[in-house]
């Protein structure tokens, strides 16, 4: 297979027309607890609402709840240098989408990216026709590159990682990974690790641009909120937040705040990565016989409450700025950890489990800076927040390394949207260049 291949192989199509049954099916199971999966499904298929608006588009990929708040610096970018354009913003999962819409409200249109069967890229490309597109950080589809490449539609996988437990599974496809990586318009990774990893799999064009991350800002008035926040949590207890756990990490936090008890005047609050375990942790708390508030209810936080289960959606940066510390999950199992920046951003001191391969060099950044403490387990975690809860002048040293850290990574936006625009401003010329005099004429 070679780069210049313009479909994936026939056994890919065949295997996708044979995985959509299920795949369809699994939408109906997750809707169970997460009704936004039942809907909008012909979206999945590339069925689309007639689209009448003239504006030329810019379409952005972010996959989930993520890579969607990571794409907020570059909407920003594109909105204020493409005024003339319309934003599409697509996701995969129903809290991604979500999330765009409370971020961004009607500034962009959102629908679901299609499954990668061959019939339903070709109706997305067919219905939004995008002048160009952005891949979030590792969303390596092989028809959606190797067709938006045949349509001569610029493809950039933007702020790109990839961790090397990644790069080996593509790696088992090496013709299939190379063709689809060089279908690509260029590939801006966050680091020299990942860009390595890109070029080792036969990746051409990469760059190191930065993570566009570290340009996330707190969104207006959220000072305000956190401050309401804290009030509703009370002024007089310590608070710690748990942000981002996944399955499995409240139970380890909870057994381990039962073998070694916080003063009583601290409170947790507990807010799960994924909506459609909020009841499942609240059925945990109250197996446990742990006097919890839910967020969602809004009803004062008693003194006798020990956790308060943070059941909203758009409120991360508020619970994080409302705290005197906070616990990012994903980092208590081999998942990888969610993101520490946003804690970091708001000048919270942050403690973190053992995997973070998904923020490596984030996480090593923070705790070399003594703006995060690394730990081994969730007895770790526990006894760590003690000392911080109980040590005023440590936490805002650690907050004050936080912020220098930020300040000394920002930049990555407008480093990836130059690059994008010299790229276009490259391949308009090489498309110009090897037209045929009939082909200029009708351009």
């Amino acid at each position: 297979m070679t780069a210049s291949r313009r479909r994936a192989p026939l056994w890919y199509e065949i295997g996708w027309r044979i995985a959509l049954p299920f795949a369809l099916g699994r939408l109906w199971w997750r809707g169970r607890k997460e009704p936004g999966y039942r809907r909008h499904v012909p979206e999945r298929l590339g069925r689309y609402a007639p689209d009448a608006d003239p504006r030329p588009v810019i379409w952005i990929h972010a996959v989930s709840v993520g890579e969607t708040r990571a794409a907020q610096p570059l909407v920003a970018g594109l909105l204020a240098a493409y005024p003339d354009h319309r934003l599409l913003l697509t996701h995969m999962t129903a809290a991604g989408r979500e999330t765009g819409h409370t971020l961004f409200g009607d500034k962009v249109a959102q629908v679901y990216l299609p499954y990668d069967a061959a019939f339903a890229v070709e109706r997305f490309f067919e219905t939004f026709r995008p002048r160009f597109g952005l891949l979030l950080e590792t969303e390596i589809w092989p028809n959606l590159v190797l067709r938006g490449n045949a349509r001569g539609i610029p493809l950039f996988l933007v702020n790109a990682r990839l961790s090397q437990r990644s790069a080996d599974r593509y790696a088992r496809l090496p013709d299939l990974t190379r063709a689809t990586l060089n279908a690509l318009a260029g590939i801006s990774a966050q680091n020299r690790a990942d860009a390595e990893r890109f070029t080792a799999l036969g990746a051409r064009d990469v760059v190191v641009a930065g993570n566009v991350k570290f340009d996330i800002d707190a969104p207006p008035g959220n000072r305000d909120r956190a401050d309401r926040m804290r009030e509703w949590l009370g002024t007089e207890r310590t608070v710690w937040v748990a942000g981002s756990t996944r399955d499995g990490e409240e139970e380890l936090l909870v057994d381990a705040m039962r073998r070694s008890p916080l003063p009583p005047q601290s409170l947790l609050v507990l807010v799960p990565r994924h909506p459609q375990r909020f009841d499942e942790v609240a059925a945990l708390l109250d197996r446990e016989r742990i006097a919890y508030a839910r967020r969602s209810a809004a009803r004062p936080v008693l003194r006798e409450v020990q956790v308060v289960l943070g059941d909203s959606m758009g409120e991360m940066f508020a619970y994080y700025a409302a705290a005197d510390v906070a616990f990012v999950g994903g980092t208590l199992l081999p998942l990888g950890g969610q993101n520490l920046i946003e804690p970091l951003a708001v000048g919270t001191p942050v403690v973190v489990g053992p995997s973070t391969f998904n923020f490596a060099e984030v996480a090593r950044g923070a705790v070399a800076a003594g703006a995060a403490l690394q730990v081994g387990n969730a007895d770790d975690v526990v006894g760590r927040v003690r000392d911080l809860l109980s040590d005023g002048k440590r936490r805002r040293q650690m907050a004050e390394a936080g912020h220098a850290l930020l300040a000394a990574h920002r930049g990555a936006t407008l480093r990836t949207l130059q690059w994008i625009t010299t790229r276009l401003a490259t391949t308009s010329h090489r498309a110009a260049a090897s037209a045929t005099p009939g082909e200029t004429a009708r351009r």
